[in-house]
């Protein structure tokens, strides 16, 4: 006869409850009542002169040699700067600009075909200058030949938009390479004063959202 022995231990194989280690030393989880602080708004950074501090020029507000705008394609013809505001206007404009603190005016012309836009971007040291400046305007930015772009809307009836956006005011005249005028049931040119107008504000905000997200990468404002 062969003596066995065994210990009793629960039918489902799980160890003695004397056997479990205990949770007494386990760490409790913390959390933390403060909030993370919001990020960078990068409406903040193009407001002021003070946190608008990335390179300003020709190039960076308009790189490239082309833009997209829904199915129209751009070509950029010529850029320029001036720190004197009122020599790239036309008309009332310059004393709007020089009278609210106008620091710079960035102008860059595009064609498609036989239209061809110029934008003037106006800057200023704050926002409500900018603002003030649009709600003022008068005349309207000095078309840029160059390139591509002839002389033109200069004594013809052009296509005009003014907007700001931050401490930067901004104005389109769009017309026809050929010296003809733009009627009022014009759409070609409208059309194009607003591709480039909607292009120009969004180069605008892209010098926020960068600042804004190199502020946050930071670890503040």
């Amino acid at each position: 006869t062969v003596a066995t022995s065994h210990r009793d231990k629960p039918a489902n194989g799980l160890p003695a409850p004397q056997d479990l280690p205990s949770a007494s030393g386990s760490p409790e989880p913390t959390f933390s009542d403060v909030a993370p602080p919001p990020p960078p708004d990068p409406r903040d950074f193009i407001a002021s002169a003070k946190k608008d501090t990335a390179p300003l020029s020709a190039d960076t507000l308009f790189p490239g040699t082309k833009i997209a705008r829904g199915s129209s394609t751009y070509a950029k013809a010529a850029t320029d700067s001036t720190k004197n505001c009122a020599a790239a206007t036309q008309g009332a404009l310059g004393s709007v600009l020089t009278n609210n603190g106008c620091r710079e005016v960035i102008r860059v012309t595009y064609v498609k075909g036989g239209v061809a836009v110029t934008a003037g971007v106006a800057v200023f040291d704050t926002k409500a200058a900018a603002d003030k400046a649009k709600e003022q305007a008068r005349g309207n930015v000095a078309s840029l030949a160059g390139g591509e772009a002839p002389t033109f809307c200069r004594g013809k009836a052009c296509r005009l938009t003014t907007n700001s956006a931050g401490r930067y005011a901004y104005f389109t005249v769009s017309g026809y390479t050929n010296g003809t005028s733009v009627t009022t049931s014009d759409t070609e040119a409208l059309e194009a004063g607003r591709d480039v107008a909607s292009y120009v504000f969004k180069r605008i905000m892209a010098r926020g959202e960068v600042q804004a997200s190199a502020a946050a990468a930071a670890g503040g404002r």
